[in-house]
């Protein structure tokens, strides 16, 4: 006799959800399969200049875990958005509460609902990857950041890649990782 598995019909549901997302997200990545490594063409802001992607290497002075739990828990990250001075969009009129779905699959809203996506790969302590928009972006428009942690000394070394959104937004995005979390989250992390 041989055993069938069971598959619950929410993981279909959310196989059948995550597929269309994820092939959107290969084919506007396309531009990373050229080979090209996007850090060597990369400037000081991190923009590279033969494509839309950042790349930008962030130190802090706090363990690996320390750094994923702030990106990905919703207490934490909210009191992280409240010491940047996107601390207006949590208060503002219809803004939505920090909300982050620890799991595969799971969604998030941040910075009051201007920001907002689904969490494609977790690895507690070394890597974090969300299908990442903003409000402002076209109905179904994703792009794809990765946060990769590596362990440098008694502190964390971040490696950060974003690639996949609209041609024209890379100079904003760039400068608003720095002002809105690399800056933040240091001193969040500076606090405890």
């Amino acid at each position: 006799m041989q055993l069938i598995p069971r598959i619950s019909r929410r993981a279909v549901a959310s196989s059948l959800v995550a597929a269309p997302l994820a092939l959107g997200l290969a084919k506007r990545a396309g531009g990373a399969a050229s080979g090209m490594d996007a850090s060597t063409a990369a400037t000081g802001d991190g923009l590279t200049r033969t494509s839309e992607a950042i790349h930008q290497e962030i130190s802090f002075k706090a363990s690996t875990r320390r750094v994923y739990d702030a990106l990905t828990d919703a207490r934490q990250f909210d009191a992280v958005t409240r010491l940047s001075d996107a601390i207006a969009l949590l208060s503002a009129p219809g803004a939505k509460a920090t909300a982050i779905n620890p799991a595969v699959g799971g969604s998030f809203v941040l910075f009051g609902g201007y920001i907002s996506g689904l969490t494609l790969e977790m690895l507690p302590g070394e890597r974090l990857v969300q299908a990442w928009r903003t409000a402002g972006w076209k109905a179904g428009e994703y792009s794809t950041v990765q946060f990769t942690l590596a362990a440098d000394g008694a502190g964390t070394k971040l490696i950060f890649d974003h690639r996949g959104f609209p041609d024209g937004d890379g100079n904003h995005l760039a400068g608003g990782w720095h002002v809105h979390y690399w800056t933040s989250l240091a001193l969040f992390l500076s606090q405890a």
